[in-house]
């Protein structure tokens, strides 16, 4: 974490200046003391998310945020991890090779198998909350092969 995240975070850790804060940005008044008040915004300002004018008025910095996040940029997915975020499927890819390459990123996250239907759906479900269509896409795929007596699913 940069010096910059942390100066802002160590300011909006106190539950006073996060009030402040939020009444200057919503624009309302904050039950605070005036002196505390002053510290409280001279606290904010220091760290970048206020901006105290000579005239008494304060005002938001409006890219503060950004700013802040463009210091340290989300680095940028590549392969199947373009279509998962913390594990789970955020989308599925609309090319079939693409999708092939996730749906094989599933498979290779699944213990051995064989699965009974409800305990495939349970494994299924860390990765997309709709289990019956990654199911039927894995089967689609021929990665997943089901029983002709629908009993159980095995890897193919």
């Amino acid at each position: 974490m940069t010096n910059e995240w942390r100066r802002v975070v160590a300011s909006l850790a106190n539950a006073e200046r996060r009030a402040v804060y939020a009444s200057v940005v919503l624009g309302v008044s904050v039950d605070v003391p005036p002196a505390r008040l002053a510290k409280a915004q001279a606290a904010l300002a220091d760290a970048g998310l206020l901006m105290l004018h000579a005239d008494g008025s304060v005002t938001v910095v409006e890219r503060a945020f950004d700013d802040l996040l463009a210091l340290d940029p989300e680095p940028k997915r590549e392969g199947v991890q373009r279509f998962i975020r913390d594990g789970r499927i955020e989308r599925f890819p609309m090319k079939p090779g693409e999708r092939l390459e996730v749906l094989r990123w599933v498979v290779g996250e699944l213990d051995d198998g064989p699965w009974a239907e409800t305990s495939l759906n349970d494994a299924l479900e860390r990765f997309h909350p709709d289990v019956a269509a990654l199911r039927r896409y894995l089967v689609d795929a021929e990665l997943l092969e089901r029983a002709p007596d629908g009993s159980r699913y095995y890897r193919v």
